[in-house]
């Protein structure tokens, strides 16, 4: 596929080794552009970046390092020297169990890096020269009741609305949206279907779980100039399962 639309772009993917990050960084290199994506270990990048190919580099570090930023933008200036579009990928969800055992550790953890960490990347890219787009990567966690995982979902929900907070800042000129997967089969995901993915699948009108490209596509939609009037939305990519009747 060489659709074009990235053509002579460069983006930024955060948490993108693997999973859905490294499947919308296939998609914007299919379609033209050139890309940097991060994550914490060296070789799963390196790996990543040969089956990307040359257009693709790599920075390792966490997510939530103010030196690791720095890096990132300063590898962007002296390779590419521009930055046009910046997906915020990077979560984690390290507790499972009820909302009131959460330790408040953990908690403050999990708003660090989802939400924080996200702001953060984003003034960093524009203070770099951004100028164009970002897609947050957030969770139908965040839409509803998220039973297990409720303070994951709590940290997804204020990413939803740090989206429509930062369009509304940053319109006219830079574009800002969110999209929100249901269960899509990662590792990361794994514990939420594997042993009964027939089951999970039940529950989608659609019959199936997510898979990567399922959430690439829409990424590349929002970050395109196909989407050039669309800015504060928040895109459910769900199988269907926001459309269950109430009776």
């Amino acid at each position: 596929m060489t659709l074009g639309r990235f053509d002579r772009t460069v983006s930024l993917v955060t948490g993108a080794s693997r999973g859905i990050g490294f499947a919308i960084a296939r998609r914007l290199v299919d379609e033209g552009g050139s890309v940097v994506i991060t994550g914490r270990k060296q070789d799963a990048l390196d790996a990543a970046v040969a089956e990307l190919g040359a257009t693709a580099s790599a920075v390792a570090g966490r997510a939530d390092d103010a030196d690791h930023r720095a890096a990132v933008f300063a590898h962007i200036a002296e390779r590419h020297g521009r930055l046009d579009h910046l997906v915020n990928n990077t979560g984690i969800n390290p507790v499972y169990g009820p909302l009131v055992d959460i330790e408040a550790e953990a908690a403050r953890k999990i708003l660090e890096v989802n939400v924080v960490a996200t702001l953060d990347w984003t003034r960093a890219a524009l203070a770099a020269g951004l100028s164009r787009s970002v897609v947050n990567i957030a969770s139908v966690a965040g839409l509803g009741a998220s039973p297990g995982i409720a303070f994951y979902g709590i940290s997804k929900a204020a990413l939803v609305n740090l989206t429509m907070q930062l369009a509304y800042e940053l319109a006219p000129g830079i574009r800002v949206n969110a999209v929100a997967p249901a269960v899509v089969k990662t590792a990361f995901a794994r514990a939420l279907y594997e042993g009964h993915e027939e089951e999970a699948s039940a529950a989608y009108p659609l019959r199936r779980l997510g898979e990567v490209t399922d959430v690439a596509g829409p990424v590349a939609f929002l970050l395109s100039d196909d989407a050039a009037w669309v800015t504060g939305q928040t895109l459910a990519i769900d199988g269907g399962a926001g459309i269950r009747p109430l009776l």
